[in-house]
C-alpha cells in the first residue's frame, strides 16, 4: 500500500498569504473578468460595463486625434477598481487553497485491501481506494502502519489512529467498533491494531473532498443574509443607474450637454462599490476563520447562522465538565455496613466498561477491598438510557445493581424493597456538592450511595457570561438529578438546565425553541444525537463521533471538543459584525464622494452647483480623478480587515449599532473628504 507523507502540525492549519499565493490571486483576479464570473457581482459588473464604455470613448478620441488623457486615466482607474474587487475575493480563496493543499496530501495514492465477502476465510484483493463505493457492503482491511483508504465506520476491531493530516493534532486517538467513536477518515494512519472498515462514501464525496471544495471556495454558496445584501446593493445600483442615465435628456432639455465619462464616474462613485467588492471575500474569510479553529462548515450558511444563534444547547458531560466522573465516596444508609455497600457496588461494576464503573472498582481497592472473580453463571445488566441502571444478575436470580436514584427506587418498588429513611438525604447531600449520586441495591435492600465527582472546565463560566452579553441563552442538558444539575449549572453560569434528560428531550427542546422563533445550536457525537443535530439550526458534530452524526450536522469539529460550539458562535458573530461594519463604511463613503464629484460634473454647465463644492478641489477633472482613485484604492486597503474580521467585543445590539455608526459611519464620511482632498492636491501638480 502506498503511503502518503504527512508532516503536519497544528500551526500549519493557519496559512499565511505568501508571495506565491498573492501572485496566484493576482492571476485569478484577471480570470474573473470573464462574463460568467463577472455577472455574479452585479455592482462590479456595472463598473465593468462602465469601464468598457470609457475605453470605447478613449479609442474614439484617439482615432479622431482629440485629447484622450483624461478618458484613458478614467478607463484605467475603473479597470483596476474591478480588478481590486476580484483580487479581494481571489486572496480569500487563495487562503483556502493554501489550507486545502495540506489536506490533498492525505488522500494521495491510497490503496485498500477489499475483503471478498463470498469467502468466509476473509480473503482480500488489493484495489485503488478510488474504486471503493458506498452501499456495496464492501469491507476494507487496515493493518498496523497503513492508511485508512476511505471514510467509513469501524465494524470490527479497535485501533489508535493518527489524524494529524486532518486535525493538525499529532496525538493519536482511539477508535473502536460499536461505539460512538467508530468513525474514521480516509488518509489517516493506523498506529496500532487491525480494523475492518465499512466504506460510507463514494469517490469525490469523502470528508476530505468536501473540506477541500469548501475551503477553496469552489462550492461556496451565498448565505441568505449575503443574498439579501446583494439584492439590496443591486437595487441601489439600479436606482443610481436610472438616475444617472436620466440626466443627459434632462440636461438636453435645458440646453446643457454633459460629459459621458464624467457621468460614468459619477455613477461608479455613487453605487456601493466598496462593499460590493469586499462582500465575497468577507464570506469566504468567515469559513476560513472557522477552519483555522479546526471547524469544517459544510456551507457558509452554517457559519452565518451561528452568528444569529439565540439558544445554545450543551451536554453537561464533556462540554461543561471534563466528563471524567470518578467515584470518590461510598455512603451507606443507616444499618448497612459500608463493606456490604462496597461489595455490592463491586459486583455491580465488575463487567461495567464505562469509566465510572472502573472508578468504582478502583476506589474499592483503595478502601482495602479485594476484587472477586466474575461469579459463575452471572449475567451483566448493561446501562441503557431507558432503564438508567446497570449491574449483575447472579445464577440464583439475586441482583446487585447501581444507577440513578429514581430508577433504582422504581426497581426497588418492583422488588418490594423498603425505602431507607436517609436515602433521600444522602442523595441530596451528594447532589448539593455538584457530584452525581449512584444508588446501590441488592435483592434484599437499598444499601447506599456512590458519589461520582466531575470537574467543571476552567474558563467555561467566563465564556458563558460573554455569550450572555451577546444575547445568547445557554441551556445545559444532563441526565443528572435536579439537585446535581442545579449545582453544576450555578457554578458554570448557564441560563437554564434540564435534568434527568432522555435523548429525545434534546430534540423536543430544539423544536420548542424554534417554534418560539429562536435559532438553536447544539453539539453531538453519537448516532442517537443525529436527529437533534439535523433539527438544530447549527449542528456541530464531533469528528470522533459516528458517521450518522457527522452527516446530520452542518459543522464538524476536527478536534472533537464539545466546547468548540462556543467558538462557532463567536466566529459567526464576527462574520456578521464584519459585514455590517464594512457595509456601514461603504455607504458612508458615498456621501463624501457625492460632495466631491457632483460639483465637478455640473460646475461648467450649472454654476449654481458650485455651492456644493465644499472641498474646493483644483478642477472638475482632478476632482473626478481623485474620487475615482480613492474609490479604487479603498477596496484593497480594506482587504486585511475583511480577511481578519472586526474584533468581537462583548456588547449589546444597541451598543454594536452605536459603535458601527460612530466608528465606521462617521469614519466612512470623514476619510474620503481628507483622502480625496489629498489626492487632488497631488494631481494638481501634474494637471
Amino acid at each position: 500500500m502506498t503511503t502518503p507523507a504527512h508532516s503536519h502540525s497544528r500551526k500549519s492549519r493557519v496559512v499565511a498569504i505568501d508571495p506565491a499565493l498573492l501572485q496566484e490571486a493576482a492571476r485569478q483576479a484577471w480570470r474573473k473578468f470573464a462574463p460568467a464570473e463577472a455577472e455574479k457581482n452585479p455592482v462590479m459588473f456595472v463598473v465593468l460595463v462602465g469601464t468598457l464604455v470609457t475605453a470605447a470613448i478613449t479609442v474614439q478620441r484617439v482615432v479622431s486625434g482629440a485629447g484622450f488623457g483624461f478618458e484613458l486615466a478614467c478607463s484605467l482607474i475603473l479597470l483596476f477598481t474591478v480588478w481590486f474587487a476580484h483580487f479581494a475575493e481571489a486572496v480569500a480563496e487563495a487562503r483556502g487553497r493554501g489550507q486545502a493543499a495540506s489536506l490533498r496530501s492525505a488522500r494521495r495514492d491510497l490503496s485498500a485491501r477489499r475483503l471478498l465477502e463470498q469467502h468466509a476465510e476473509g480473503r482480500n484483493e488489493s484495489v485503488a481506494a478510488t474504486t471503493l463505493r458506498k452501499g456495496d457492503r464492501v469491507l476494507v482491511l487496515v493493518l498496523t502502519g497503513e492508511y485508512v483508504p476511505a471514510d467509513g465506520e469501524i465494524t470490527q476491531g479497535i485501533a489508535t489512529i493518527n489524524e494529524s493530516a486532518v486535525t493538525g493534532e499529532s496525538a493519536p486517538v482511539l477508535r473502536e467498533a460499536g461505539t460512538d467513536h467508530s468513525g474514521v477518515i480516509g488518509g489517516t494512519k493506523v498506529l496500532t491494531g487491525d480494523i475492518v472498515v465499512t466504506v460510507s462514501t463514494d469517490p469525490g464525496e469523502s470528508f476530505l473532498d468536501r473540506m477541500i471544495g469548501l475551503v477553496e471556495g469552489a462550492k461556496r454558496q451565498k448565505t441568505p443574509n449575503e443574498l439579501a445584501l446583494t439584492v439590496l446593493l443591486a437595487a441601489l445600483t439600479l436606482v443610481f443607474l436610472i438616475a444617472v442615465t436620466s440626466l443627459p435628456p434632462m440636461a438636453g432639455f435645458m440646453g446643457v450637454q454633459l460629459d459621458t465619462v464624467m457621468l460614468i464616474a459619477l455613477l461608479v462613485c455613487l453605487i456601493p462599490t466598496t462593499i460590493g467588492g469586499l462582500l465575497p471575500a468577507i464570506g469566504i474569510a468567515g469559513m476560513n476563520r472557522a477552519l483555522q479553529a479546526n471547524i469544517i462548515a459544510k456551507s457558509g450558511k452554517a457559519v452565518e447562522v451561528a452568528g444569529d444563534i439565540d439558544t445554545l444547547l450543551l451536554d453537561k458531560t464533556g462540554t461543561i465538565t471534563f466528563g471524567d466522573r470518578q467515584a470518590t465516596e461510598f455512603l451507606a444508609v443507616d444499618g448497612i455496613p459500608q463493606q456490604r455497600l462496597i461489595a455490592a457496588a463491586v459486583l455491580a461494576s465488575l463487567q461495567d466498561p464505562t469509566p465510572e464503573g472502573k472508578s468504582v472498582l478502583r476506589l474499592a481497592q483503595e478502601r482495602g477491598h479485594t476484587l472477586p472473580a466474575m461469579p459463575s453463571g452471572a449475567t451483566f445488566i448493561p446501562f441503557t438510557a431507558l432503564t438508567r441502571i446497570s449491574g449483575l444478575q447472579q445464577a440464583d436470580g439475586s441482583h446487585c445493581i447501581k444507577g440513578a436514584g429514581e430508577a433504582v427506587k422504581r426497581w426497588a418498588e418492583l422488588q418490594r424493597l423498603a425505602l431507607p429513611p436517609r436515602l433521600n438525604t444522602l442523595v441530596e447531600q451528594v447532589a448539593q456538592q455538584g457530584a452525581t449520586p449512584l444508588v446501590v441495591a441488592d435483592s434484599s435492600a437499598i444499601l447506599g450511595v456512590i458519589a461520582l465527582s466531575d470537574v467543571i472546565k476552567p474558563g467555561v463560566a467566563e465564556r458563558f457570561a460573554k455569550l450572555r452579553a451577546l444575547g445568547v441563552k445557554t441551556v445545559m442538558v444532563t441526565g443528572d438529578n435536579p439537585l446535581t444539575a442545579g449545582a453544576i449549572a450555578a457554578e458554570a453560569g448557564v441560563d437554564a438546565f434540564i435534568a434527568e434528560a432522555l435523548p429525545e428531550d434534546k430534540l423536543n427542546l430544539i423544536r420548542q425553541e424554534q417554534r418560539a422563533g429562536r435559532l438553536v445550536a447544539m453539539v453531538g457525537d453519537g448516532t442517537n444525537d443525529a436527529p437533534a443535530l439535523a433539527q438544530a439550526d447549527v449542528g456541530l458534530a464531533m469528528n470522533a463521533g459516528t458517521q450518522a452524526a457527522k452527516d446530520a450536522g452542518n459543522m464538524v469539529d476536527l478536534d472533537s471538543d464539545p466546547t468548540k460550539l462556543l467558538a462557532v458562535v463567536e466566529v459567526g458573530k464576527q462574520l456578521l459584525i464584519t459585514r455590517g461594519a464594512l457595509t456601514t463604511f461603504s455607504l458612508a463613503n458615498d456621501v463624501a464622494k457625492y460632495f466631491a464629484i457632483v460639483p465637478a460634473v455640473f460646475a461648467g454647465s450649472l454654476p449654481a452647483i458650485a455651492t456644493l463644492d465644499l472641498m474646493q478641489l483644483h478642477s472638475p477633472r482632478s476632482a473626478v480623478l481623485a474620487a475615482l482613485i480613492f474609490n479604487a484604492l479603498i477596496i484593497p486597503a480594506l482587504v486585511p480587515l475583511a480577511l481578519k474580521g472586526v474584533r468581537l467585543r462583548v456588547q449589546s445590539a444597541e451598543q454594536l449599532l452605536r459603535n458601527n455608526m460612530l466608528i465606521y459611519g462617521l469614519g466612512g464620511v470623514a476619510l474620503p473628504f481628507a483622502a480625496i482632498k489629498l489626492i487632488d492636491l497631488i494631481l494638481a501638480l501634474f494637471l
